[in-house]
């Protein structure tokens, strides 16, 4: 049951049906005269209220090349709405970015006038940060080229495109590279963060497979970071998270792969969930590179319980029952669903449990070691129960390639991790989301001891947790994050501050 998040569709789709949204400048704002165009309310990062004035903003949005959204103008009220629908931010601005030089502009506006500032690339935040109140949104969705050149064995992924288009593009080809569980996840976001996949194991984590980024940074300028240029920026950006600028741009490297690949997952039956779990942990650092394992222990709305492992071999598929059978020997189980499926198919079989607008509560840590208490916590919070809504927890494996990295070597520390666990719900009831929280929190708080350090992509509140989770990389991210953006425009994310002016 694949549940680590990135980005919709849905909302290029339903603009197609609003012409008014790709009109240009003196047509977007149709209902108010452009040259009398009313101040705009809007706040700074550091929540202070501030009057932008209607000819500066006149001014900004003829400089773009795509709209500028106001509260008024047509298609605002679709664009804004964020994938995790238990956030319901108003931007003052929403700058749709057509390309690199938009967002160049956009940022020189918010840096000038010091506005919050949220940035969306495929917008899969779990924090809803990909949204702000009252600030400058600059939403990349526009910006979603994926193209791949199949001789050097590269993907030039553009900073708004969507998991789904690089694999595809990819994979026929007979390449791919990893890249999340969930197809509608940014490929931006995700990467920033570290980016776990379904062939992490094999080929590491998306940040370990990019080449180079594109960048635009605090004071507006266009920046190359790769192992060439800009090294000290580049090694931030992997794992550093949307700390350092918006990324336009990504060249990834592809790896060969058979397109076919085995995947589905393996259900038991409640009553053997202490057994397979316990087994489930001293089974997932022995298995092979080609296999990813995604355990989740599970509560239906109907109070039905059960536990699931989503699998993905792309190794020997003559290989395939052998390195399967420990698992479907353990316990028997009661649904068994392992099958040859493409891989793109795989990578979207958890599109609809994350599908956008639902409101959603994670909440999550790195696993170095596994231990019986543990998974006597893990079974508690869903044994306890007892919500009229989905109520998991989740278990993605780690190792492989992802530890083989030194953790010096990007931002991202976590590579000893065996597995990262959260606490996850899905819920649409507004009168339901108290309850809900205090469950989580309260699963979470039999689970946190087990844990150390969080993964970034799913950040939730956690400010108090990223010197543990970033270690001895810290200090470095910090003194970039000072260099780079000392007044920290880039704060609605897993934020790193810069260091106070003396």
């Amino acid at each position: 049951m694949s549940m680590i998040l990135g980005r919709r569709r849905f909302v290029r789709a339903a603009l197609a049906a609003l012409p008014a949204a790709a009109l240009p400048f003196g047509k977007l704002f149709a209902a108010t005269d452009a040259a009398t165009l009313d101040d705009v309310e809007a706040v700074t990062g550091t929540g202070k209220q501030i009057i932008l004035k209607g000819t500066d903003v006149k001014d900004f949005a003829a400089r773009l090349r795509g709209p500028l959204l106001l509260r008024s103008s047509a298609g605002y009220d679709t664009v804004r709405r964020a994938w995790n629908g238990a956030f319901d931010r108003h931007p003052a601005l929403i700058a749709r970015c057509s390309g690199a030089a938009d967002v160049m502009e956009a940022v020189k506006f918010a840096a000038a006038n010091q506005l919050l500032v949220s940035v969306r690339g495929g917008g899969h935040s779990l924090s809803g940060q990909s949204v702000c109140e009252k600030g400058l949104m600059i939403d990349l969705a526009d910006i979603n080229s994926a193209r791949v050149d199949p001789a050097k064995r590269i993907a030039i992924i553009e900073g708004g495109a969507l998991l789904g288009a690089l694999d595809r593009e990819a994979l026929a080809h007979g390449l791919a590279t990893p890249a999340g569980t969930v197809s509608h996840t940014g490929v931006g976001g995700l990467t920033l963060g570290g980016g776990f996949g379904r062939l992490s194991r094999r080929f590491g984590l998306s940040c370990d497979n990019v080449r180079s980024i594109d960048l635009v940074t605090a004071d507006g300028r266009f920046v190359t970071a790769s192992n060439e240029q800009n090294k000290d920026l580049f090694w931030g950006l992997r794992g550093g998270g949307g700390n350092f600028g918006v990324a336009t741009s990504f060249e990834f490297q592809l790896h060969n792969v058979n397109p076919i690949m085995l995947g589905g997952s393996l259900d038991y039956a409640w009553a053997d969930a202490p057994a397979v779990l316990k087994f489930f942990f001293e089974f997932a650092p022995t298995t092979p590179d080609e296999l990813n394992l995604d355990a989740a222990l599970v509560r239906l709305p109907n109070d039905q319980r059960f536990m699931s492992i989503d699998i993905c071999y792309s190794g020997d598929a003559a290989l395939a029952d052998k390195v399967l059978a420990p698992l479907r020997q353990i316990r028997k189980p009661v649904r068994d669903s392992i099958a040859p499926a493409p891989y793109v198919k795989i990578q979207a079989s958890g599109d609809e449990d994350t599908a956008p607008g639902h409101k959603y509560y994670i909440k999550g840590g790195f696993v170095q070691k596994a231990s019986a208490a543990l998974v006597d916590a893990m079974l508690a919070t869903i044994q306890d129960a007892n919500l009229p809504t989905i109520q998991a927890v989740s278990l993605p494996h780690g190792g492989g390639a992802v530890k083989r990295v030194k953790p010096g070597a990007t931002a991202f520390l976590q590579r000893d991790a065996e597995h990262n666990v959260f606490v996850f719900s899905r819920w649409d009831d507004p009168a339901m989301s108290e309850s809900i929280g205090n469950w989580a929190r309260g699963a979470w708080a039999m689970i946190e001891p087990h844990t150390h350090g969080f993964y970034v992509n799913e950040y939730n509140d956690d400010a108090g947790r990223m010197r543990e989770t970033y270690g001895a990389n810290f200090d470095r991210l910090v003194a970039l994050k000072t260099k780079v953006d000392p007044n920290n425009l880039f704060r609605m994310n897993a934020n790193i501050a810069p260091k106070a002016r003396g």
